[in-house]
């Protein structure tokens, strides 16, 4: 019963359906890591100890009547606060926001707890989910648990997730992606994390960064807990019509054992990638597609679009000019409680001459096109996640194109895309992407199912013994 914060969604669903633990004792436990870590993690903006516990409660009386219950049945899950719950705190990260009471309840708190998962609280983010090094001034940055004597970036706009899920607080979160915060604090703490199609998972009572490229996405410890949550979440939303025409699938059957001989998989000439790549990055992308490869996958060596990460750029100042639109009642107001960083990012699309924002979107679609018929050949790209391992908040500079660059084209051109932990540099965590076509999700997580039970790097953890655990 002592390694109950070990175990997987997956891991724990099983062991509710053999009654081995109950639900209670399974929240009870994270409870109390979270008591003993979160003061120095910094991962909770609010802890729902009494509700967990009641949830919890109800959850294990539901399984005594012996009826069938949902996988997610009974299992803990933290939320990004920009998933709003009525009655409830929603800050966006935002200090301006730290009294704002919520008036709806998100999409995505809505299909989880009706699949029964028990909320354990809201999780810290980058102001307004605008920013990929996981840094808040005015909230405090969440600290990346793989160094606890350095305070190191948890990667964004995602930070609390990835920080809560890497250590063992929760089993499973949610993240956003607007241009790569899922993807970023998955590769900085050594996470699986989803980045889902554009119009996949609803939008409704989120709050928005971008209505272009925003989209919700899991984070876990574990290919299989990212396809149950999926599962649960990937349905079209009556309040959001960018859901409604999406295909219905059962994304678990990409996760069984299965091969992906034959499966298609691009590997980008080294030369495209950018001047700031770290070797230890560089050298653990060439040795999956090596395991790829082992696995019968082939990979092909192809040079992308000239344009591919140039991308960066359009998508900054489409993000960017819809940020200021969303914001523009406050934003400029020097008495709020905004931070500098996500105010210049915001303020600069103000230096857009008259029509770029239409002439981007125009370039967008005509992008997409071009790439799908690129893309018709291949099944996915692997991609490193991030360009270097974490760096010390102390060292950040909120106008590097580092945590954009090799995410952003994805957002862009909408598409999916799978982040996984692919080893470790100096003790600290780095990652691939698998990138797949838009809807593709169960390609991405086929792949990603493979190499997960081909190597060992989902189940590495950081050392938190000085914290008493």
């Amino acid at each position: 019963m002592s390694n109950l914060h070990d175990l997987t969604l997956t891991e724990l669903s099983a062991g509710l359906a053999a009654k081995r633990f109950s639900s209670r004792e399974v929240v009870d436990a994270l409870l109390a890591r979270i008591a003993k870590a979160d003061g120095k993690l910094h991962a909770f903006t609010e802890v729902y100890a009494n509700e967990a516990r009641t949830l919890a409660d109800a959850a294990d009386k539901a399984r005594m009547s012996g009826f069938p219950l949902p996988p997610l049945h009974g299992l803990p899950i933290a939320y990004k606060d920009l998933c709003d719950i009525a009655g409830r705190v929603g800050t966006g990260g935002s200090k301006m926001f730290e009294g704002r009471i919520a008036s709806v309840t998100s999409n995505t708190v809505e299909r989880l707890t009706a699949a029964g998962m028990v909320p354990l609280g809201k999780l810290h983010m980058v102001e307004f989910a605008f920013g990929g090094w996981g840094t808040n001034p005015l909230m405090g940055a969440p600290w990346n648990p793989w160094d606890l004597g350095t305070h190191r970036v948890p990667g964004g706009s995602s930070s609390g997730t990835g920080v809560a899920v890497a250590a063992r607080l929760t089993p499973a979160g949610i993240g956003s992606d607007t241009g790569g915060s899922v993807r970023i604090p998955s590769a900085f703490n050594g996470l699986v994390g989803l980045k889902v199609t554009f119009g996949r998972i609803g939008l409704s009572g989120t709050m928005l960064l971008s209505w272009s490229f925003d989209s919700i996405g899991p984070m876990a410890r574990s290919v299989e807990d990212c396809a149950l949550l999926l599962n649960a979440l990937a349905a079209p939303d009556s309040r959001d019509p960018t859901t409604l025409d999406q295909p219905l699938e059962d994304f678990t059957e990409a996760v069984r054992p299965g091969s992906i001989e034959g499966m298609r998989i691009a590997m980008p000439d080294t030369r495209q990638l950018p001047n700031f790549m770290h070797a230890d990055v560089t050298k653990a992308w060439q040795a999956a597609a090596r395991t790829f490869e082992s696995l019968g996958a082939a990979v092909e060596a192809v040079r992308l679009p000239d344009w591919f990460f140039d991308l960066s750029r359009p998508a900054g100042t489409l993000i960017a000019s819809e940020a200021y639109s969303l914001h523009r009642d406050y934003i400029e107001d020097m008495s709020k409680a905004i931070g500098p960083g996500v105010r210049a990012r915001a303020q600069a699309a103000k230096a857009l001459l008259p029509g770029a924002y239409a002439e981007e979107l125009r370039a967008v679609a005509a992008r997409r096109h071009a790439f799908k018929e690129w893309f018709a050949v291949h099944d996915a790209i692997l991609l490193p996640t991030m360009a270097i391992p974490a760096i010390p908040v102390s060292e950040v500079d909120e106008t590097s194109p580092i945590p954009g660059y090799l995410n952003r084209p994805a957002n862009y051109l909408g598409l999916c895309s799978l982040a996984m932990p692919s080893g470790l540099s100096g003790g600290l965590p780095v990652g691939v992407q698998i990138v797949g076509k838009p809807f593709a999700e169960r390609d991405v997580l086929r792949l990603g199912k493979a190499f997960q039970d081909a190597t060992d790097f989902h189940r590495r953890a950081p050392d938190l013994s000085a914290l008493g655990l």
